[in-house]
Order: structure tokens, then sequence, then C-alpha cells
């Protein structure tokens, strides 16, 4: 049976129903039962098939709700002791940490999940997992720039490029990721100077998502730009004429190659703290680190696998070519976000 997928307030009614007659899905059934709840703040319409053949190989139905990370937590601590959810999918590795901070998760041991998620892409206490990755890669526009000139993530703070750096902004977790990550590597001091010497360069305030600062930077607004490489695939992959022309006018670099690497983030998952159905939580968990799933992750949504043997078939993360990928601790990533917020707002990234 395919997943079924309940907008929030419809899910909300069921969920109360059932919880009001003591029908199966709620938190007084049996763990057997053959149905998960999950709340999911991954909008891609191929994730519909990894959910359709998770319920095809093990009989559970899927209930999903899907929301904005933010929504989805506060929903969490809202519901309490009596939420239906069963895992949370989280698209950041600062909020799969905020998750854990305010207790959202229940830790799960799995020797699966052990064996073949990195150990530096999930927290070693069984929390959450990541299951898909996502690098954060410099897009600048061919008849402005070259390559040579913005090799690194510090090379934005450079003055020769005063007026040429578009971003979104910094209190979006995909940025307070990525300064944290440079917090790890620079120290807090250094990473702080850096932030102000990219404020210092802004070619206007930040705004919009990372499309909107590539089509930015091919248009000339400005040379250069932060994006992470599942938005610039998507583009690679389109049909549509204007989108095609946004990739002919740019071109990406993999920053820090001779130093830490490129920054990664992550999409993860963890069992809610209350789930009614922990042994299917755990079982969906594993289906994610399966090849099936982390090939749909791939080539559905031009993200990389987290499992080290899952071969990629995607013409455009292909065209994209190798590159050495940071491999600092998503963990400590995630830990270092609180102060990554604090160091932006000092250096004047709105």
């Amino acid at each position: 049976m395919p997943s079924r997928h309940l907008n929030r307030s419809l899910a909300a009614a069921v969920f109360a129903a059932a919880l009001a007659a003591g029908l199966p899905g709620t938190p007084a059934a049996a763990a057997e039962d053959p149905v998960l709840n999950l709340y999911s703040a991954r909008h891609y319409q191929t994730d519909e098939a990894l959910y359709a053949n998770f319920t095809k190989a093990t009989g559970i139905r899927i209930n999903r709700i899907e929301a904005g990370d933010e929504q989805l937590l506060d929903r969490l601590k809202s519901e309490a002791a009596q939420s239906p959810a069963d895992v949370v999918l989280i698209v950041d590795a600062s909020r799969l940490w905020s998750a854990q901070q305010q207790g959202l998760f229940q830790p799960v041991k799995s020797a699966v999940l052990d064996q073949r998620i990195p150990a530096s892409l999930r927290d070693p206490d069984g929390n959450w997992f990541g299951f898909s990755s996502r690098a954060r890669v410099l897009v600048y526009n061919k008849a402005a720039l070259k390559a040579a000139d913005i090799p690194t993530y510090e090379s934005l703070a450079d003055p020769g490029l005063k007026g040429q750096v578009c971003v979104r902004s910094g209190s979006h977790p995909y940025n307070l990721s990525l300064v944290a990550a440079m917090i790890e590597h620079l120290g807090e001091a250094r990473a702080e100077t850096w932030a102000r010497g990219v404020v210092a360069n802004f070619a206007r305030g930040p705004r919009g998502g990372d499309t909107d600062q590539i089509k930015a930077v091919a248009a000339g607004e400005c040379g250069v730009a932060i994006a992470n490489t599942y938005y610039y695939a998507r583009l690679m992959r389109s049909s549509k004429p204007d989108e095609r022309e946004i990739v002919a006018r740019t071109a990406v670099v993999w920053p820090n190659q001779a130093t830490f690497g490129t920054h990664l983030n992550i999409s993860g998952a963890g069992v809610a703290k209350h789930s009614p159905h922990p042994q299917n939580a755990l079982r969906f968990l594993e289906y994610l680190a399966s090849d099936e799933a982390q090939s749909y992750f791939a080539d559905g949504n031009n993200e990389w696998p987290v499992v080290r043997s899952v071969v990629v078939k995607n013409p455009a993360l292909d065209a994209l070519g190798p590159f050495k990928a940071d491999t600092l601790s998503i963990a400590a990533i995630a830990k270092a976000t609180p102060a990554a917020q604090k160091l932006l707002d000092r250096a004047g990234w709105k």
C-alpha cells in the first residue's frame, strides 16, 4: 500500500481521533502494528518512491506530516508524551542537534546503522543519523571571476571581492552549519574576522534561498555566492532554457581542497522520544541506510549517499566531479551552531 501524504490539519484530526478511540497507531497500541508516523521536513517528490518501497517491503504503512524543521520541533514539544510521531526527519545538522538538546529523540542501538553510517555523520549516542549529504560550494560568474580567485571559503573575505558576494540569511541553518565548521577549523576569533570580511563584501543584503543566489550570480548582480550542491545540480538537470543558461554562465568551486576540504551537511533522522511504534521506527531508519534508499537520495534529489559502498549514478553529480570533503564530525558542527549564530549577529550577517 503506498504512503499516505496527510496535510498537517488533516493529520492532526486523524491522530487526535485515533488517540481518543484507542485505535492502532496510538501510544497505547502494540509496537508491531503495521504503521509508522513520520514527521518530515523533506519536501522532495522523489521521496515518494522511497516511502512506497518501504511499505511494499515491510507492510508498514506510512502516515506523513510535512512541515519546516522549526514547525515540526515545536509540534513535538507541544504534543509531548501524547505525540504520535515515530520518526523525525530533518534537513540540517543544527536542527538535529536542537531536537536532541530538547530531548525530542530517544537513543537507539543498531549494528546496521553503526556499520553503514560513518561515525562522523551520526550522533555518537544514537540520537540521530545522517542519511544523505550535500556540499556547500561557491558558485561564480565566469565572466566576472576565475576559479583561482576563490579557492577557499576564506577567499570570500578578500577585499578584492568588495561588492561581489551574495548570500542568504545568516540565521539560516545552512549558513549556521558552515560558520560553525569555520569556528571549529579556525577558532572563534579568526572565524569572526572572516565573517566580518564577508559582510564587507556583500553585493546586497542577504535574501532569498540558494537558487536565488545562483540566479543573482548568473545575472551579474554578484560575482560569487554560497550554495548547496543539490540546488545547482537541479539546474544542471533542467530542460528549461532559462535554467540551462544560468548553468552556462556560472561554474562551481569546491572550496578548501588544499586544506580541510569542502563543508558537508546532512539530512538525518531519529526516533521520536515518545514513539508508539519504536520497532517500526528502527526498521525505517535501517531501511534509509539500505542501498536502495541511499540510491534514491542520490538520484532523486541530487544528494550524496552517506553509505560509502553505494554507487551514485547521477549525471549532474558526476559532471561536478570528485572533491575532498571535510571530515569534521557533524555532531561537533551542530554543537557549535549556537556560537555561530552569536558570531554572525556580531558580524552584521543578518
